[in-house]
């Protein structure tokens, strides 16, 4: 059991059926009444964010969530395969239970598949990944103003804002938390 005041960015635990993992928290101690804490919820199997205050003293079931190394294979259609890095079982997840999970991550990547009770939710990508810029159009001199940006597809398909040096075929390290460009390779 977690109690309300012990809530950190990152914690998971049961509520209502289902399971929620802390985006923000605050304890807020008002002038006058009871002190409260003020939460930003996301629920790690729908994907969903909801806000709900608790009182401090409140205690909730910690849910334990299990990441797993497996490595990603390849996709057929709306199936996508990973295979287990210890037993090498292929386990095939269908495009729903990833959402857009894969668009930093190419073939032969390790990944962390994250399941609870048994039952898989979603795949972890490695923070930083290292991807090639397949399509981007030529930076131009003169267009310098401070932090100039250009759109650039990557070789996963993903498209990021990159600066304007960066050209088609360079290697550059993207964060896959927030979708943007680190540096060039």
């Amino acid at each position: 059991m977690i109690s309300a005041g012990e809530f950190r960015n990152g914690v998971t635990f049961e509520l209502d059926g289902n399971v929620f993992q802390i985006v923000e928290f605050q304890h807020v101690k008002p002038g006058k009444g009871a002190a409260f804490v003020r939460t930003k919820l996301k629920n790690v199997i729908t994907g969903g964010v909801v806000e709900k205050t608790f009182r401090p003293t409140e205690k909730m079931p910690k849910a334990h969530i299990e990441r797993k190394d497996y490595e990603y294979l390849y996709n057929d259609g709306d199936l996508y395969y990973f295979m287990d890095q210890e037993s090498y079982e292929q386990m095939p997840l269908n495009a729903d239970q990833l959402g857009d999970s894969l668009k930093f991550v190419k073939e032969n990547m390790v990944v962390k598949v994250l399941s609870y009770k048994g039952s898989v939710f979603g795949v972890e990508p490695p923070t930083f990944v290292e991807l090639e810029v397949t399509d981007t159009e030529p930076g131009f001199k003169g267009d310098t103003s401070t932090g100039a940006t250009k759109p650039a597809t990557l070789e996963t398909g993903a498209t990021i804002m990159v600066p304007l040096f960066v050209d088609q075929g360079d290697v550059i390290r993207v964060d896959t938390r927030t979708g943007e460009y680190m540096e060039r390779v």
